[in-house]
């Protein structure tokens, strides 16, 4: 991607919220010489644990960014996952070296969110026509056929700032949906979703434990991920417990053990307990307003899709802000990013991410048997192993985007 370090161009995007989605696209309209304003209601950047999967198509992206060696410093190259049950072990495990003619990087990174923020707000100061506002809540906005114009507050006192698109990155109470009364249908599952994190090392206990598992269980399924620093373990938590109950060390220190019992207790590192929903906007696009990632859509975590699909849409709408903007094309574009990403929300993300979640949770014996027999045949099959990793990698999902016209 050409570099206009720096260009002086009139031209100007907004972007409100300086997660994954607004970073990766202030990058790319930066390189392209457009001023940019990046708003972020924190006084620093978020420090976010919850996403922390790097999908291939993600890192071809931050490759051309110039980032994807960064993130790789700084995370975990991980090419197999597996599929596990809490009761019978391992089920089927694979390996994405099979999608290697179809993507550069045939892995999963784990590295958390927050360090991809980190290394692209750094390069961002280099450039004189992008100014990073922290501190810096969006409040209202105002639009016509010409620009929009966000009001914000900032050490007390609003402030206001105009320019010719804005894109909102700032998560699913994006305050640019509820201004412009997009609705945002969907649902909220019941329960909290927990992650509890330990730097004691679990192979050490469970030996074939891939750095990617989904472990099955009609009671208390389990996705375990293993980042640089520490696994992590994404647990389903019971509605009828209270946050402090379940926030206890020791009731902490035991969901661990459910799934790598030992003798030893193990050290805490890190939890959290956050809700989740399965919603996804009305419309991507209301005049010069663009919404992108949780913004947008919000999914359940498990196959890492909201992060990853966050960051493709960021890259889709900021790529053609700079077609309409430079090359001076048709706002027909605008329509056409709510064509390409819309429909992947519905049809990909949020269907696979409710699907894994009920695999996950599966009660029926019977149904649960059939399933692990299901997988052991796609993992026997090349082809249809082929098929999964395309699909899981997210590679099937923007090769769909990017054919809708």
């Amino acid at each position: 991607m050409a570099d206009n370090r720096n260009m002086k161009e009139k031209s100007h995007v907004i972007i409100t919220g300086a997660g994954p989605v607004g970073c990766v696209s202030a990058l790319i309209l930066a390189k392209a010489g457009i001023h940019v304003t990046l708003l972020e209601s924190e006084n620093d950047l978020p420090l976010d644990m919850r996403a922390s999967t790097f999908h291939p198509p993600t890192l071809d992206m931050l490759e051309e960014l110039g980032v994807v060696s960064e993130i790789i410093k700084q995370g975990l190259i991980t090419p197999k996952f597996q599929y596990r049950d809490r009761a019978d072990g391992l089920v089927a495990e694979f390996d994405m070296s099979a999608i290697a003619e179809h993507t550069n990087h045939p892995y999963r990174v784990q590295a958390e969110q927050y360090k991809l923020t980190r290394i692209i707000s750094g390069i961002l100061a280099d450039y004189p026509h992008v100014t990073q506002k922290f501190s810096s809540k969006a409040l209202s906005l105002e639009q016509n056929d010409y620009s929009v114009t966000v009001y914000y507050e900032t050490n007390g006192e609003t402030e206001s700032i105009t320019a010719d698109y804005l894109i909102s990155c700032d998560g699913s109470r994006s305050f640019a949906r509820k201004a412009l009364d997009i609705g945002f249908p969907g649902f909220t599952y019941p329960e909290l979703f927990m992650v509890v994190s330990t730097t004691d090392e679990i192979t050490d206990v469970v030996p074939d434990m891939c750095p990617v598992a989904y472990i099955t269980d009609p009671e208390e399924w389990c996705a375990v991920i293993r980042a640089p620093e520490m696994w992590r373990f994404l647990i389903p938590t019971n509605p009828e417990m209270s946050e402090e109950e379940l926030l206890d060390e020791d009731f902490l220190e035991s969901r661990i053990q459910g799934f790598a019992p030992k003798s030893e207790k193990y050290t805490v590192s890190h939890s959290t307990l956050y809700p989740v929903n399965q919603r996804v906007a009305e419309t991507y696009r209301k005049g010069r307003v663009l919404l992108a990632g949780d913004a947008a859509h919000v999914n359940n975590p498990l196959g890492g899709m909201g992060m990853n699909g966050g960051v493709h849409d960021g890259v889709n709408i900021a790529k053609k802000l700079v077609q309409i903007l430079n090359n001076r094309e048709s706002e027909e574009l605008l329509d056409l990013y709510d064509r390409q990403r819309r429909p992947i929300a519905v049809e990909y993300v949020q269907a696979h991410s409710i699907r894994n979640k009920k695999i996950m949770e599966e009660k029926d014996p019977k149904i649960r048997r059939q399933r692990q027999d299901e997988i052991r045949a796609v993992r026997d099959n090349s082809d249809k192993s082929f098929e999964l990793m395309m699909q899981v990698s997210m590679i099937n999902s923007i090769n769909k985007s990017n054919a809708t016209a």
